[in-house]
């Protein structure tokens, strides 16, 4: 078992007891709808506003329900961003100040997309909207697609890439914030952080349980699991952002190394100290602040068609 009293900080167990506020001690009997309910109202806390220019509209995307960020000057590259909330909860409110910062920080359109999500839909329903959206997107606006998204919008994110590659639209780049991609549950990162903060091997298990029809797992299926893909050659650039005390920080190193190993490019950014969900510590935490300034730098590079150094 980690030292976690020693790999994180003040700062980041602030964050985590502030958002264990918003969870009753009988949290994991609620319903989809209570467990929605409690994780609506968390991120409600912890939103930031919008920066000074930004500006956003709803509106569908390729049928898909979105939420359009813009800046007010014209915008050089598209991305579509997809929320995390393990296929379960989230939406286009609970990743808000997100995008709208990431639209601030590198003067693109972001594109936020409301999946459906589990268990009413269960995969390939969120594949396929996400799918739909970023082709709709790339037709109606042009230029570079990146691609962002974190946890379970890391994952779809890294399946719309992978599935591009048959008929397009062409991505100019993706960056994944501590995506869950299908690696082996039974090694590694997976146990070692079992029962890390945040986000345990259960809640890994559990959400993966409930995304998928009766009976199936995603085994052997690249649109649920990218890490099990036989052919990692010709995926965009791709820059992952992974936290240390999180069972998924495996997933990040071994897709880039995939990736790198098939000829691509690839880099895997471990958060030291961080834990899964820290993008809406990104305003008290100082790890997480530079980790999500180095995020917006990637999706900004790669809109530009720059390697991030």
């Amino acid at each position: 078992m980690p030292d976690y009293d020693r790999l994180i900080d003040a700062e980041t167990w602030a964050f985590i007891r502030r958002t264990g506020e918003f969870y009753p001690d009988d949290a994991v009997d609620l319903t989809i709808a209570g467990q929605r309910a409690v994780y609506d109202r968390m991120c409600a806390a912890f939103h930031r506003g919008y920066p000074a220019g930004v500006a956003a509209v709803d509106r569908a995307v390729g049928g898909v329900p979105a939420r359009i960020y813009t800046t007010g000057h014209a915008p050089g590259a598209t991305v579509v961003y997809f929320h995390g909330g393990g296929f379960v909860v989230g939406g286009l409110h609970s990743h808000d100040d997100v995008c709208a910062e990431i639209a601030a920080a590198t003067g693109f359109r972001v594109v936020s997309v409301d999946y459906r999500l589990a268990p009413e839909h269960r995969h390939p329903a969120h594949f396929d909207d996400a799918m739909e959206a970023t082709r709709a997107a790339a037709i109606l606006w042009g230029g570079p697609v990146v691609l962002a998204g974190d946890s379970a919008g890391g994952n779809l994110a890294a399946a719309v890439s992978h599935a591009a590659r048959r008929g397009g639209p062409l991505i100019a780049g993706q960056v994944l914030v501590y995506p869950g991609l299908g690696g082996d549950r039974d090694r590694g990162s997976y146990l070692e952080h079992s029962a890390a903060p945040m986000l345990s091997r259960a809640d890994v298990l559990w959400y993966d349980a409930i995304r998928h029809p009766e009976g199936q797992t995603g085994v052997g299926d690249p649109t649920a699991r990218p890490l099990e893909d036989s052919d990692f050659a010709g995926l965009p650039p791709t820059v992952v952002f992974t936290a240390e005390c999180d069972p998924l920080a495996d997933d990040g190193p071994a897709y880039a190394a995939r990736i790198t190993a098939a000829g691509g490019r690839a880099v895997s950014h471990e958060g030291a100290g961080l834990v899964h969900g820290y993008l809406r510590a990104r305003g008290t935490v100082g790890r997480a602040g530079e980790s999500f300034a180095r995020i917006c730098a990637a999706i900004g590079a790669l809109g530009r068609g720059v390697w991030p150094a």
